[in-house]
C-alpha cells in the first residue's frame, strides 16, 4: 500500500514537472496581454482625466487585472510565493469592490446628490401627508435594518450608510483574514484547501464567504434603488465584468479545493495552486478585453459643452433616409443630424496620478475610520448601558439601606422613654 501511494505521488510529481513549463509560457503570454491592455486603458483615462470624481475609481477598478495577472504568474512560476501572492490579490480584490461602490456614488453626483435622491425616493414611495410622513419616517428609521431586506427604497439616506458599511467591512475583514492566514501558515495550522476542523482554512473561508456575500448584497440593494439614475453608464455590464473577476476566482478556488478534497483532482498543494493561477492568467486576458469596452475612456475625451471654441472640435454627421407620403405617393427624404463635440485638452499624467493616489487615499481612510466608529459605537453603547444598569442597581441598594436606617432611627426617636428603658421579663 505504501509503495502504491508513493507511486501515485511520484506520478503527480512527474505530471507537474512535465506541465509546469508549458503552463508558465502559456499563462505568461495571457498575463502579459492582460497587463498591456489594461495599462493602455489606464493611460487613456489619465490623458483624458476630465472627471476625477469618476475616473479615479475606474482606474482603481480596472487595475485589478494587472494585479491578479502579475501575482498569478509569479505564483505559477515559483510556488513558494503562492501564499504571499494570494494575500496581495485578496487585499486588492476587497479594495476594488469598494472602489466600484464609490464609482456608482460618483456617477450619481456625489454623496449629497445620493442622499437627496434616496430621501426623495423614500418620500415618493411613502406618498403620505406631511404629519403622517414624519411619523412613518420615524418608524422606518427604527426598523431600517429589516426594511433594508424587504423595502430598501423606504429607508432613505440610511441605505447609503448600510451600503458603505457593507463594502468597507469586507475590505477590512479581507485584509485582516489574509494576514491571519499568513500567520497561521507560519505556525503550520492554516491548511490551505483542507476542510478539517483543526485547520484555519475552513473557518476563514466561511467568514470571508459571508462577508463577501453581505457586501455584494448591499451593493445590489443600492443598485436596485438607484438603477434609473445609473442607466446611462450601463452599470449592469460594468458590474458583471468586474464581479466576474472577483466572484469567479473566489468560487473557482473553493471549487478546486473541494474537488481535491473529494479526490477528483490530486491533493498535492502545488498542483491545486498551479491550476488556480493558470486559470486566472487566462481569465485576466479576457477581462482586460472586456474592460476596454465597458470602462472605455471615450466618454471623457470630450467636453459636455463647447465653452472654449479654441479647442479641437469634432463633428459627427449621421444621415438617414425616410419615406414621406405626399399626394398618395412615397417620396424619399434624407435627414441629416450633426453632433458637435469639443475635444477635451490633454491632462498631465503626473497630476492625474497624484489626484488618484492622494484624493483617493484620503477618501478610503475616511471611510475606514467612519466604518470602524460605526462598528464600535453599538459596542460602546452596550457597555455604557450595562454600566448604567449596574450603577442604578448599586444606587437602589444604597438607597434601600439608607431608608432602612432612617426608619429604625425614626422608630427609636418616637418610642416611649420607659419602653426604651424597660428590659424583657424572663
Amino acid at each position: 500500500m505504501a509503495s502504491g501511494g508513493s507511486n501515485v505521488v511520484l506520478a503527480y510529481e512527474d505530471a507537474y514537472t512535465d506541465l509546469h513549463r508549458p503552463a508558465v509560457i502559456i499563462g505568461g503570454s495571457f498575463a502579459l496581454a492582460a497587463v498591456v491592455l489594461t495599462l493602455f486603458l489606464v493611460l487613456q483615462h489619465l490623458r483624458s482625466y476630465t472627471n476625477p470624481a469618476e475616473q479615479k475609481w475606474i482606474v482603481a477598478i480596472v487595475f485589478i487585472v494587472p494585479v491578479y495577472a502579475t501575482e498569478s504568474i509569479i505564483s505559477l512560476g515559483n510556488p513558494r510565493f503562492s501564499l504571499a501572492c494570494d494575500i496581495l490579490r485578496s487585499c486588492y480584490e476587497a479594495f476594488a469592490l469598494y472602489s466600484f461602490g464609490s464609482y456608482l456614488i460618483a456617477c450619481i453626483g456625489g454623496e449629497r446628490r445620493v442622499i437627496q435622491l434616496l430621501e426623495n425616493e423614500s418620500i415618493k414611495r411613502l406618498g403620505k401627508p406631511l404629519l403622517e410622513r414624519e411619523e412613518q419616517q420615524e418608524e422606518i428609521h427604527q426598523k431600517s435594518f429589516s426594511n433594508f431586506f424587504f423595502r430598501p427604497s423606504l429607508i432613505g439616506k440610511d441605505l447609503l450608510t448600510i451600503e458603505r458599511f457593507g463594502l468597507v467591512q469586507y475590505m477590512i475583514l479581507k485584509t485582516f483574514c489574509a494576514f491571519l492566514a499568513l500567520l497561521l501558515e507560519v505556525f503550520g495550522v492554516y491548511g490551505d484547501g483542507e476542510f478539517k476542523w483543526y485547520y484555519g482554512y475552513p473557518y476563514i473561508t466561511v467568514v470571508m464567504n459571508f462577508s463577501q456575500m453581505w457586501a455584494l448584497y448591499c451593493l445590489v440593494q443600492f443598485y436596485d434603488v438607484t438603477h434609473e439614475r445609473l442607466r446611462s453608464i450601463r452599470p449592469l455590464a460594468k458590474f458583471i465584468s468586474f464581479k466576474a473577476i472577483v466572484f469567479a476566482t473566489w468560487w473557482q478556488g473553493v471549487g478546486i479545493a473541494l474537488l481535491c478534497a473529494y479526490g477528483v483532482l490530486p491533493k498535492e498543494g502545488k498542483m491545486r495552486t498551479a491550476l488556480q493561477d493558470f486559470l486566472i492568467c487566462i481569465e485576466m486576458a479576457i477581462a482586460a478585453v472586456a474592460h476596454i469596452f465597458v470602462f472605455s475612456a471615450e466618454p471623457y475625451q470630450f467636453l459636455p459643452d463647447p465653452e472654449n471654441r479654441k479647442e479641437k472640435v469634432a463633428t459627427e454627421t449621421t444621415k438617414a433616409v425616410v419615406k414621406v407620403e405626399q399626394n398618395n405617393e412615397e417620396t424619399p427624404a434624407v435627414l441629416e443630424k450633426t453632433k458637435t463635440q469639443v475635444e477635451a485638452p490633454g491632462t498631465s499624467i503626473k497630476e492625474s496620478v497624484q489626484d488618484i493616489v492622494v484624493e483617493g487615499g484620503q477618501r478610503v481612510v475616511e471611510d475606514v475610520v467612519l466604518t470602524i466608529n460605526q462598528a464600535i459605537g453599538p459596542v460602546e453603547k452596550g457597555v455604557t448601558k450595562i454600566q448604567e444598569t449596574f450603577h442604578m442597581k448599586t444606587d437602589s441598594d444604597e438607597d434601600h439601606v439608607e431608608s432602612k436606617l432612617d426608619v429604625e432611627e425614626h422608630v427609636e426617636q418616637h418610642l416611649p422613654a420607659d419602653a426604651s428603658r424597660s428590659e424583657p421579663h424572663v
